[in-house]
Parts: structure tokens; C-alpha cells; sequence
């Protein structure tokens, strides 16, 4: 396909991901999402962190595998997920799950810097190159236990998290700033929901339900 074809495609997915906002302004209390989020989303391209023989579904509103059993997350959720975070341009951010780097992308336009976390080697790998190739010079990605989060480099202002645990990982929570804002879905595979965690100032826990999802399973590996 033609670069040409891939910006119509692209154009395509944001009128399409704004068009499901719209539908649900019950789950996110309003009709469109922040204009700098969708700016972000306009500006990577997707079709760059999937792999080459889906690249003509880069820009279909859908979960596409990237290998070892995992996948790249759904456009319009990716969208979500990034609106629910509301990222400023002097954040740092923590992203347990790089997958091929597309989240990691879209924050990195938003943020100061984002520290990403990937259990398979192979993954961050081609992250990395991936990232590197767009110039994404403010993400910085290891090999890991997204579990154990990045304590090097804690506290963040912001968590996001792209596979499932069925508790938040208590490192996660605690690497998290006063003030502080994560999304992730948890819960058993059958019962995921997508949660906006936020943490006051005294470091007290709020939790909010925004609706429900199917993600992979966040592993638990001791290896890091």
C-alpha cells in the first residue's frame, strides 16, 4: 500500500474513533476527547508498529496480533485509555506492556518522557528500533517484570497499563505520585474492567469503573 493509502486509512480511524466517543458519553462523561489526544493519534502512524503482513489493517478499529500472544490494543481503546491518563507536557509517565511501541508513541507526544516496561525481549527489541525510527527520542524502554513497574525511576505522574492483571499490582500503586492519575484494566479474564485510579495528595485511593474490556493477562514473571 501507498502512502497516500495509509493517510486516508488513518483519517478514516480518528473520524471512526470519534464517532464511538460519541456513543460512549455515558462510560466517559463527555462527547469527544481532549483535542491534544486525538492530535497525537493523527500524528503516529499506526501502520509503523504492526507487523509488515497487517499493515493493511494498521487503521481498522480493531486488536491485531503482534506474535507471542499478544496484540497491539484496539485504536479507539488506545484513544481511551490515553484520555482517562490526561497527560501534560511536563509528565513523566510509567507504560507497563511496550508490544511494538504504539502506545508508547502516542504518550510519547504528550509527555516529557515515558519509561516503558516489556517482558519479552524480542518486543522491546523491535520497539525500540521502531520508536527510534520516528523519533521518539523521550522513551526509554527495558526488559521486565511490568509487575515490579520501573522503581529506578519512580515517582511518576501517570501509569498505564495494556495487559490485565486480576489485582493492581501493589508497585504500580505505590510508584504512583500523590496527585497522580493511572488507567488499567483488571479482573478476571471473563470480567475485565478498565479503571482510572487516582491518588490524592494524603496518597488515599479512589477507583472508577469506566467500562468493560478483554485484555491479555499481565504476567507475573520473576524474571527481570
Amino acid at each position: 500500500m501507498s502512502e497516500p493509502d495509509f493517510t486516508t486509512l488513518h483519517q478514516r480511524m480518528l473520524a471512526e474513533i470519534a464517532a464511538k466517543t460519541i456513543f460512549a458519553t455515558t462510560h466517559l462523561g463527555k462527547a469527544a476527547l481532549d483535542p491534544r489526544v486525538m492530535e497525537a493519534l493523527g500524528k503516529v502512524p499506526r501502520h509503523v508498529f504492526v507487523p509488515i503482513e497487517l499493515r493493511p489493517y494498521a487503521y481498522v478499529d480493531t486488536p491485531l496480533p503482534i506474535g507471542y500472544g499478544k496484540t497491539i490494543s484496539q485504536p479507539f481503546i488506545v484513544a481511551v485509555m490515553t484520555d482517562l491518563l490526561r497527560v501534560g507536557p511536563t509528565d513523566t509517565v510509567l507504560e507497563i506492556g511496550t508490544g511494538l511501541g504504539y502506545q508508547s508513541a502516542i504518550l510519547s507526544e504528550l509527555a516529557q518522557q515515558v519509561y516503558s516496561v516489556e517482558l519479552i525481549e524480542e518486543l522491546a527489541r523491535q520497539a525500540r528500533q521502531r520508536l527510534a525510527r520516528q523519533g521518539h527520542a523521550n522513551v526509554e524502554v527495558k526488559i521486565g517484570n511490568g509487575c515490579h513497574g520501573w522503581p529506578e525511576h519512580a515517582p511518576f505522574d501517570r501509569v498505564i497499563v495494556t495487559a490485565a492483571p486480576e489485582l493492581i499490582p501493589p508497585a504500580l500503586i505505590y510508584q504512583l505520585k500523590p496527585g497522580g492519575r493511572m488507567v488499567i484494566p483488571a479482573g478476571l479474564p471473563e470480567a475485565q474492567q478498565l479503571l482510572l485510579v487516582e491518588k490524592d495528595a494524603d496518597g488515599s485511593l479512589s477507583t472508577r469503573e469506566i467500562f468493560q474490556v478483554l485484555f491479555s493477562t499481565l504476567e507475573d514473571s520473576e524474571a527481570d
